[in-house]
């Protein structure tokens, strides 16, 4: 059971939404590599990164702020925001990133999600973010008309490493992790789910070591995190003590 740390860029700072709400965004740290220095610190060995305005722009915009992550911390990292083509996951993966997240992508264009698995054993992760069932796209601006459990069927054969299920209406919210609906989605595929969104206290983290969420492959955890809700170390204690 993997604890990320999150780090959600917004022109190049740290910064928290609420329910994808770029106008209600919370500077945490004008550094993201100080901040990504700091998990590494605590003992977290796995980041997960978002270019909100990559998101938003279908390209990656926030580069050199992603560069000085990399350039700060040894543990892998997870990228996520504005990667629609095969370029762009290829440059990612060649600077150091582990494993790259695509969302929109998975909506619009499953043929090059399953083209990227196939080139990239074990480094694809599908992002799929719903509001009221349905999954949003361009930086959650967007409400498509299907599931997260239909897409997440689609790569079902795919390769994909990972899905990172985020309940829009709880992200950034300190309302807890849906549950429900995040096991739901990890018993309907054999993909491995991340859980993703309003983690809110220790009794999340406590909740994750119960038997029934042991199917998940971890959790993401944001403000969290920023606002000390969370104690980092008791937490990586608890998922150890569970491991």
């Amino acid at each position: 059971m993997i604890l990320f740390p999150a780090i959600d860029l917004k022109e190049g700072r740290c910064v928290r939404l609420v329910q994808g709400d770029m106008a209600q965004a919370t500077v945490f740290n004008d550094d993201p590599a100080a901040q990504a220095a700091t998990f590494e610190g605590l003992g977290f060995t796995y980041l997960h990164v978002v270019d909100l305005d990559g998101a938003f722009a279908g390209k990656p915009m926030n580069g050199a702020a992603v560069e000085r992550i990399l350039a700060s911390v040894t543990m892998d990292v997870q990228l996520g925001g504005g990667i629609r083509d095969m370029g762009t996951v290829a440059a990612w993966l060649d600077r150091g990133i582990a494993r790259v997240i695509i969302g929109t992508a998975a909506v619009r264009d499953p043929a090059f999600v399953k083209a990227a698995a196939k080139a990239f054993p074990g480094r694809i992760a599908v992002g799929l973010d719903a509001r009221d069932g349905l999954v949003a796209v361009e930086g959650w601006a967007e409400v498509s008309t299907v599931t997260a459990e239909d897409i997440a069927r689609r790569f079902e054969d795919a390769g994909v490493a990972a899905i990172i299920y985020t309940n829009i209406a709880r992200d950034g919210m300190l309302q807890g992790i849906d549950w429900d609906g995040t096991l739901a989605l990890a018993k309907a595929v054999r993909i491995p789910v991340i859980a993703s969104g309003g983690l809110a206290s220790m009794a999340d983290i406590r909740r994750l070591v119960e038997p029934d969420a042991a199917i998940l492959e971890g959790a993401i955890a944001g403000r969290a995190l920023y606002d000390r809700r969370i104690d980092p170390q008791e937490a990586l204690a608890l998922l150890r003590q569970a491991a």
